[in-house]
């Protein structure tokens, strides 16, 4: 598939909503994904007469982290494009691994978003980060939920998260990025295999076209389910509601405990998210353990980060 700015434009105009004259951010690592992200964007803002910030993390994980920023802020003013560097607190970099700097990032961007009025922001994952991601999950035991991986619209911190390129491949954004001339940067990260994601990546690079097949076809699958079985669990919840405001939901406790682990772990998942606005619900062994938990005769009070879950005679009220 060809990648060109006139189609794009089209394209992110027709699937997605944004004020008159928008002002949006681009989270900018200056890899090849984030730079072709950024001058479709610059081109998208430019037709619709709105201003465009891209924002580059200095993550502080490698010595050379700082002075790439720089580079990528420089080339980018050189070619007429507003650019903030947001930089790490050296308290919040401890552990030095992808979740710590995954969560840090977000929260840099996020935090200048809201400072600065910016709704929408845009994020550079493309079809191969999904294909990754998918692998991931899977390995890592995720349910169907978990598996139909990353999605083009996602709320953190109260910003709106846009991802355009998951249809996109890897190869059609190093093909664009050329016949643009667009500069970009290597991160060595991406290539050190004591994480999982460059190994999985190193997997699909060296697999031949018959495995990637049957990864993609498991993948299509979880997409096109996905809606049905998400659908599926809400009116299950929604049978079973006994009471619900905003602090608080009741249901009845048999029909929870009696339900199978599946489906009890994403109406939990559900009900979290619901209290506990715009936050990721916690990871599926902890709910697991919490239905655990409610299945014990004895079962009275279960804490799982910061929900409260209480049994009172045959109901469950699950409250922030």
């Amino acid at each position: 598939m060809k990648l060109t700015y006139k189609e794009f434009i089209k394209n992110i105009e027709k699937k997605y909503t944004f004020e008159k004259n928008p002002y949006v951010a681009v989270a900018v690592s200056g890899g090849p994904d984030s730079m072709s992200l950024l001058f479709l964007i610059n081109a998208f803002i430019k037709y619709k007469k709105g201003k465009l910030m891209a924002l580059i993390v200095d993550h502080r994980i490698r010595k050379d982290s700082t002075e790439e920023a720089k580079y990528i802020s420089t080339y980018l003013d050189n070619n007429n494009i507003n650019s903030q560097i947001l930089t790490v607190n050296k308290n919040n970099v401890s552990k030095k691994n992808m979740n710590e700097a995954r969560n840090n990032r977000y929260n840099l961007l996020t935090d200048f978003c809201i400072k600065n009025n910016i709704l929408h922001l845009f994020i550079a994952h493309h079809k191969d980060d999904n294909l990754e991601t998918f692998l991931n999950r899977k390995i890592a035991g995720s349910d169907f939920y978990g598996l139909k991986s990353i999605s083009d619209l996602s709320l953190y911190n109260k910003v709106l998260l846009i991802r355009p390129l998951l249809n996109l491949s890897k190869k059609t954004l190093l093909d664009f990025n050329k016949k643009n001339k667009i500069q970009y940067i290597d991160d060595p990260s991406n290539f050190n295999l004591d994480y999982t994601r460059p190994t999985i990546r190193n997997f699909l690079t060296k697999s031949d076209q018959k495995t990637i097949k049957e990864i993609n076809k498991d993948f299509e699958l979880i997409l096109f389910y996905s809606p049905y079985f998400i659908q599926m669990i809400f009116e299950i919840l929604l049978k079973n509601i006994v009471k619900i405001d905003s602090k608080k939901i009741i249901v009845g406790h048999d029909n929870i405990k009696n339900l199978n682990e599946i489906n009890s772990e994403n109406i939990i998942r559900r009900i979290y998210q619901f209290l506990f606005y715009g936050s990721n619900a916690p990871r599926s062994k902890k709910i697991r353990i919490l239905i655990n938990e409610i299945k014990k005769l004895n079962f009275k009070y279960f804490n799982i980060r910061g929900m409260i879950v209480k049994k009172n005679d045959d109901f469950l009220t699950f409250s922030r």
